[in-house]
Order: structure tokens, then C-alpha cells, then sequence
């Protein structure tokens, strides 16, 4: 799992043994939830296989907002970095394989880790795209009609259509299960 990590990164085998030793490697069933929407994130998830959403309950309806893959690191950021109750619940679509690592060690790490330029880019571009990824999952809520925001999630993330199931595609869109079922038959008409 952390090999692609490593040929990436020059640290010498003592340390990268030190820092891999901090995760811990959990398998879990679907529907397993990692953090809870409230609680105080201490830990950061990477995916090494499988599906996680987040989302929020919004007067008893969840809204899902993000998705992640393999390879992807997941936890509430605000919640982990400032240590304030999470807006989020992370929870897994499919049966999946995690590596966590607890926020003290992470903490360490990264503070080892921020004088080496290519490491410490890395972190913060990862950071960035999750931003930018919110962003413009907010700006298309607001400017794009539900087709629009669905050809774009078909052209720019096609795993979400291939491997999440439909109801939390529609949460995410901001449609009903049938609205969406209507939306994908209109266009399989065309």
C-alpha cells in the first residue's frame, strides 16, 4: 500500500518504517461508519480499497457531498486540523481495507515532514484539491441545472456512476432516487 508513496519520496528506510508503523490497517463492511457528523475527527482514513462517502443530515435527510476511492485520504479536515466537532459523517458504500492513523502521530509526522519540500507539497496540494473539489461541487449546486451536474459526474468521475449506488448519486446531485431514473432515461433516449 505505501510503496507507491515511498518511490515517490526520498526518506531513508528507518524513517518511512517509523511513519508506515503509525497506521493501522483495518477491513470493514459496508455501511460502517468511521466518523460520526458531531464528533471530534482523530483520525485520518486512506483508502486502500473501496468506497467512502460523506455526508450530512439536513432535517433527517442525508445529503452526500463528497466521495472517495482507493488511494484517497479521508477525514472531517476541519474537524481533525482544529479539533471541533465534525459537520460530516464518513461512512463506507462497499466492503472495504483502510489504513488509519491517529492525529497525534499525524501531527508528528507532518511536522518532521514540512521541511522537506516535495513531502510537504504534496500534503498541501492534496489538501487543496479537496477544497477545490467542494468548491466546485458549490458552485455547480448553485449554477447547473441536475442534467448538467450529472453529464459532468459521468464525464469528470465516472466510478461514482459505476460504483455507488443510485440513491446516493441522486443525494449528491440534489435530486430524488426518481428524478434521477427520469433524468437517466431521458438522456438514454437521446
Amino acid at each position: 500500500m505505501f510503496d507507491q508513496f515511498k518511490s515517490r519520496f526520498r526518506i531513508d528506510n528507518h524513517k518511512w518504517n517509523e511513519y508506515i508503523n503509525c497506521f493501522n490497517r483495518l477491513e470493514i463492511p459496508a455501511k460502517t461508519v468511521l466518523l460520526s457528523e458531531g464528533e471530534t475527527s482523530k483520525k485520518m482514513f486512506l483508502i486502500e480499497k473501496g468506497c467512502i462517502r460523506v455526508w450530512f443530515n439536513n432535517n433527517g435527510k442525508d445529503i452526500t457531498c463528497q466521495f472517495f476511492f482507493e488511494d484517497e485520504m479521508v477525514s472531517s479536515i476541519e474537524s481533525f486540523r482544529k479539533n471541533i466537532p465534525s459537520p460530516v459523517t464518513a461512512e463506507t458504500i462497499e466492503p472495504s481495507t483502510v489504513w488509519w492513523i491517529h492525529k497525534k502521530d499525524l501531527d508528528r509526522i507532518i511536522e518532521e515532514i514540512k521541511e522537506i519540500p516535495r513531502f510537504r507539497d504534496v500534503f498541501i496540494n492534496t489538501i487543496f484539491e479537496r477544497t477545490f473539489d467542494y468548491m466546485k461541487y458549490f458552485f455547480s449546486a448553485i449554477r447547473d441545472t441536475p442534467c448538467q451536474r450529472y453529464l459532468n459526474l459521468i464525464k469528470e468521475r465516472p466510478q461514482i456512476v459505476k460504483r455507488v449506488p443510485q440513491h446516493y448519486i441522486a443525494s449528491y446531485l440534489g435530486v430524488t432516487s426518481v428524478h434521477l431514473s427520469r433524468l437517466k432515461s431521458k438522456l438514454a433516449k437521446q
